[in-house]
Protein backbone atom coordinates (compact mmCIF):
# COMPACT_ATOMS: atom_id res chain seq x y z
CA UNK A 1 0.00 0.00 0.00
CA UNK A 2 1.33 3.37 -0.80
CA UNK A 3 -0.23 6.33 1.45
CA UNK A 4 -2.29 8.86 -0.24
CA UNK A 5 0.55 11.57 1.05
CA UNK A 6 3.18 9.77 -0.71
CA UNK A 7 1.41 10.48 -3.88
CA UNK A 8 0.83 14.09 -4.15
CA UNK A 9 3.40 15.10 -7.13
CA UNK A 10 1.75 12.74 -9.42
CA UNK A 11 -1.55 14.41 -8.27
CA UNK A 12 -0.47 17.66 -9.09
CA UNK A 13 1.43 17.37 -12.52
CA UNK A 14 -1.43 15.08 -13.40
CA UNK A 15 -3.98 17.67 -13.04
CA UNK A 16 -0.85 20.11 -14.41
CA UNK A 17 -0.40 18.27 -17.87
CA UNK A 18 -4.42 17.48 -17.95
CA UNK A 19 -5.35 20.97 -17.89
CA UNK A 20 -3.02 21.93 -21.20
CA UNK A 21 -3.85 19.30 -22.59
CA UNK A 22 -7.99 20.09 -22.41
CA UNK A 23 -6.62 23.86 -23.47
CA UNK A 24 -4.97 22.76 -26.32
CA UNK A 25 -8.03 20.53 -27.27
CA UNK A 26 -10.27 23.34 -27.29
CA UNK A 27 -8.10 26.61 -28.10
CA UNK A 28 -5.96 25.25 -30.93
CA UNK A 29 -7.42 21.54 -32.11
CA UNK A 30 -11.05 22.90 -32.26
CA UNK A 31 -13.06 19.38 -32.98
CA UNK A 32 -15.32 20.77 -30.19
CA UNK A 33 -16.32 23.82 -32.23
CA UNK A 34 -19.60 22.01 -33.51
CA UNK A 35 -20.60 20.33 -29.89
CA UNK A 36 -23.34 23.39 -30.14
CA UNK A 37 -25.98 23.63 -32.84
CA UNK A 38 -26.65 27.56 -33.59
CA UNK A 39 -30.36 29.08 -33.73
CA UNK A 40 -31.62 29.75 -36.87
CA UNK A 41 -33.26 33.01 -35.48
CA UNK A 42 -31.04 33.34 -32.72
CA UNK A 43 -31.41 37.01 -31.44
CA UNK A 44 -35.48 36.39 -31.57
CA UNK A 45 -34.81 33.66 -29.52
CA UNK A 46 -32.50 35.51 -26.98
CA UNK A 47 -35.22 38.06 -26.68
CA UNK A 48 -37.87 36.18 -26.19
CA UNK A 49 -36.13 34.66 -23.35
CA UNK A 50 -34.51 37.85 -21.79
CA UNK A 51 -37.81 39.23 -20.73
CA UNK A 52 -38.87 36.42 -18.97
CA UNK A 53 -35.94 37.00 -16.98
CA UNK A 54 -35.23 33.32 -16.16
CA UNK A 55 -32.61 33.06 -12.91
CA UNK A 56 -29.51 30.41 -14.11
CA UNK A 57 -30.20 27.21 -13.91
CA UNK A 58 -31.75 24.13 -15.79
CA UNK A 59 -34.76 23.84 -17.43
CA UNK A 60 -36.82 21.87 -19.44
CA UNK A 61 -40.15 22.80 -21.46
CA UNK A 62 -42.54 22.03 -21.29
CA UNK A 63 -41.85 21.02 -17.27
CA UNK A 64 -44.24 17.96 -15.76
CA UNK A 65 -43.22 18.52 -12.46
CA UNK A 66 -42.82 14.64 -11.46
CA UNK A 67 -44.42 11.44 -12.93
CA UNK A 68 -47.96 12.36 -12.24
CA UNK A 69 -47.90 15.35 -14.25
CA UNK A 70 -46.99 13.34 -17.37
CA UNK A 71 -49.90 11.96 -17.29
CA UNK A 72 -52.12 14.81 -17.57
CA UNK A 73 -53.81 16.03 -21.09
CA UNK A 74 -52.06 19.30 -20.73
CA UNK A 75 -48.30 17.61 -20.63
CA UNK A 76 -49.29 15.24 -23.04
CA UNK A 77 -50.59 17.89 -25.15
CA UNK A 78 -47.69 20.44 -24.70
CA UNK A 79 -45.25 17.58 -25.80
CA UNK A 80 -46.89 16.57 -29.06
CA UNK A 81 -47.11 20.48 -29.93
CA UNK A 82 -43.58 21.02 -28.78
CA UNK A 83 -41.40 22.28 -29.12
CA UNK A 84 -39.70 20.80 -26.58
CA UNK A 85 -35.98 21.62 -24.83
CA UNK A 86 -33.52 21.26 -22.33
CA UNK A 87 -31.96 23.46 -21.26
CA UNK A 88 -29.70 25.90 -19.09
CA UNK A 89 -29.23 29.39 -18.41
CA UNK A 90 -26.31 31.50 -16.95
CA UNK A 91 -25.37 34.65 -16.52
CA UNK A 92 -24.98 36.74 -19.08
CA UNK A 93 -22.45 40.07 -19.19
CA UNK A 94 -18.90 39.59 -19.81
CA UNK A 95 -17.19 36.56 -20.56
CA UNK A 96 -14.91 35.60 -17.68
CA UNK A 97 -13.64 31.97 -17.93
CA UNK A 98 -11.37 32.10 -14.66
CA UNK A 99 -13.71 30.99 -12.62
CA UNK A 100 -14.53 28.17 -15.12
CA UNK A 101 -10.86 27.31 -15.42
CA UNK A 102 -9.86 26.90 -11.54
CA UNK A 103 -13.15 24.69 -11.20
CA UNK A 104 -11.81 22.25 -13.87
CA UNK A 105 -8.66 22.56 -12.06
CA UNK A 106 -9.86 21.57 -8.76
CA UNK A 107 -12.02 18.78 -10.41
CA UNK A 108 -8.71 17.46 -12.18
CA UNK A 109 -6.88 17.48 -8.48
CA UNK A 110 -9.60 15.41 -7.12
CA UNK A 111 -9.56 12.90 -10.17
CA UNK A 112 -5.61 12.67 -9.20
CA UNK A 113 -6.91 12.08 -5.85
CA UNK A 114 -9.46 8.97 -6.29
CA UNK A 115 -7.04 8.06 -9.10
CA UNK A 116 -4.27 7.61 -6.11
CA UNK A 117 -6.35 6.53 -3.34
CA UNK A 118 -7.85 3.38 -5.62
CA UNK A 119 -4.00 2.85 -7.38
CA UNK A 120 -2.31 3.26 -3.60
CA UNK A 121 -4.53 0.50 -1.87
CA UNK A 122 -4.30 -1.79 -4.65
CA UNK A 123 -0.37 -1.10 -5.14
CA UNK A 124 2.84 -1.48 -3.42
CA UNK A 125 5.68 0.75 -3.50
CA UNK A 126 7.72 -0.16 -6.60
CA UNK A 127 4.67 -1.58 -8.46
CA UNK A 128 5.34 -2.17 -12.09
CA UNK A 129 5.15 0.72 -14.35
CA UNK A 130 2.36 -0.51 -16.63
CA UNK A 131 0.39 -1.92 -13.23
CA UNK A 132 0.08 1.81 -11.77
CA UNK A 133 -0.55 2.98 -15.23
CA UNK A 134 -3.41 0.46 -15.73
CA UNK A 135 -5.35 1.42 -12.10
CA UNK A 136 -4.55 5.48 -11.98
CA UNK A 137 -6.00 5.27 -15.85
CA UNK A 138 -9.33 3.14 -15.03
CA UNK A 139 -9.76 5.71 -12.20
CA UNK A 140 -9.11 8.69 -14.00
CA UNK A 141 -11.37 7.19 -17.13
CA UNK A 142 -14.27 6.89 -15.17
CA UNK A 143 -13.68 10.28 -13.17
CA UNK A 144 -13.80 12.09 -16.59
CA UNK A 145 -16.00 10.04 -19.14
CA UNK A 146 -17.88 7.66 -17.93
CA UNK A 147 -20.87 10.11 -16.24
CA UNK A 148 -20.91 11.80 -19.50
CA UNK A 149 -22.81 9.07 -20.71
CA UNK A 150 -26.02 10.24 -18.91
CA UNK A 151 -26.31 13.55 -20.79
CA UNK A 152 -27.28 11.78 -23.63
CA UNK A 153 -28.98 9.14 -22.47
CA UNK A 154 -31.46 11.11 -20.14
CA UNK A 155 -30.67 14.87 -21.95
CA UNK A 156 -30.63 13.86 -25.44
CA UNK A 157 -27.36 15.20 -25.49
CA UNK A 158 -25.81 14.56 -28.87
CA UNK A 159 -24.17 11.14 -28.85
CA UNK A 160 -21.14 12.63 -31.08
CA UNK A 161 -20.53 15.57 -28.59
CA UNK A 162 -20.59 12.94 -25.75
CA UNK A 163 -17.96 10.71 -27.63
CA UNK A 164 -15.78 13.55 -28.22
CA UNK A 165 -15.52 14.85 -24.91
CA UNK A 166 -15.35 10.92 -23.44
CA UNK A 167 -12.52 10.63 -25.93
CA UNK A 168 -11.00 13.92 -24.13
CA UNK A 169 -11.56 11.94 -21.38
CA UNK A 170 -9.42 8.79 -22.32
CA UNK A 171 -6.64 11.51 -22.76
CA UNK A 172 -6.70 13.21 -20.06
CA UNK A 173 -6.55 9.22 -17.87
CA UNK A 174 -4.13 8.22 -20.24
CA UNK A 175 -1.99 11.42 -18.99
CA UNK A 176 -2.78 11.12 -15.25
CA UNK A 177 -1.74 7.41 -16.32
CA UNK A 178 1.23 7.77 -17.57
CA UNK A 179 2.42 10.62 -14.88
CA UNK A 180 1.70 8.30 -11.83
CA UNK A 181 3.39 4.96 -13.66
CA UNK A 182 6.32 7.96 -14.21
CA UNK A 183 6.21 8.88 -10.12
CA UNK A 184 5.50 6.31 -8.33
CA UNK A 185 7.23 5.45 -5.29
CA UNK A 186 10.53 3.06 -5.99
Amino acid sequence: MVQLTALWLPILLAAVFVFIASSVIHMVLGYHKSDYGKVESEDGVMDALRKFDIPPGDYMVPSSCGPEGMKSPEFQEKMKRGPVAIFTIINGGEISIGKNLVQWFIYSLVVGVFAAYISGHALAPHAHYLDVFRYAGTVAFAGYSLALLQNSIWASRSWTATLKSMFDGLIYALLTAGTFGWLWPR
